[in-house]
């Protein structure tokens, strides 16, 4: 009988241990269209293409865009949330829910595990982000809302690899004013930030660190 225990016991850690470690199955439900109101009286609609993701046919967020791949098992995504605006003396309904975008998500296809990202001075409603690798690039802004900054985060570090000041906010009222998504080129990998009035900040990945370069030739880091 211990001998049949000590035959089988690895055969029953290996079964074990390739469930365990079984892809989870993520998809993403039917697009379909919201309203999101922007502007400083929030009457103003802008349409949002949303959809679910389900982790195991579990649903688990609310998603907009499609995802970057950041590795075969990793993705990162756009979150979308619902936010109760019902007053005080006003009891919830289904028309005091409304649409609000959120920050980014890195979703594990192996684990099905599902963490926001923190990026510092990252704006859901003024910063518009673009990614390549495992760089995301974005004009960040100030807790008052009046500073604008052109930062490149690196998944798994805390604090942006540059960060430079651009200027003022140029129209506090819109979504995605802190600037444009910033555009990302290979060989060598840099990218590019445009502040408006003909200032343009490029930042040069090399490892984990950037050279910055500006339209006049002049290098500067932070």
């Amino acid at each position: 009988m211990r001998l049949l225990t000590y035959l089988f016991l690895p055969i029953a850690l290996t079964i074990n241990a390739s469930a365990a470690t079984k892809p989870h199955v993520i998809t993403f439900g039917k697009t379909i269209s919201v309203a999101w109101f922007v502007g400083d009286d929030e009457k103003t609609s802008v349409d949002l293409k949303v959809r679910q993701m389900f982790i195991d046919a579990r649903a688990r967020e609310f998603i907009l865009g499609n995802p970057h791949e950041i590795t075969d098992r990793l993705f990162v995504i756009r979150r979308v949330i619902r936010i109760n605006d019902a007053l005080p003396n006003e009891a919830a309904s289904a028309k005091s829910w409304r649409w609000e975008r959120d920050g980014w998500l890195l979703v594990d296809r192996l684990t099905g595990h599902v963490s926001s990202i923190a990026l510092p001075d990252f704006d859901p409603y003024f910063s518009a982000a673009s990614w390549y690798r495992d760089y995301v690039a974005y004009c960040g802004v100030s807790e008052d809302d009046k500073k604008t900054s052109a930062t490149v985060m690196q998944l798994g570090h805390r604090k942006p690899l540059p960060k430079k000041a651009l200027g003022s906010l140029s129209d506090p009222a819109l979504p995605d004013s802190a600037c444009p998504a910033p555009t990302w080129q290979r060989q060598p990998a840099r990218v590019t930030f445009d502040a408006g009035t003909n200032q343009k900040l490029t930042f040069s990945v090399r490892a984990h660190a950037l050279d910055i370069s500006t339209d006049d030739g002049e290098e500067s880091g932070e």
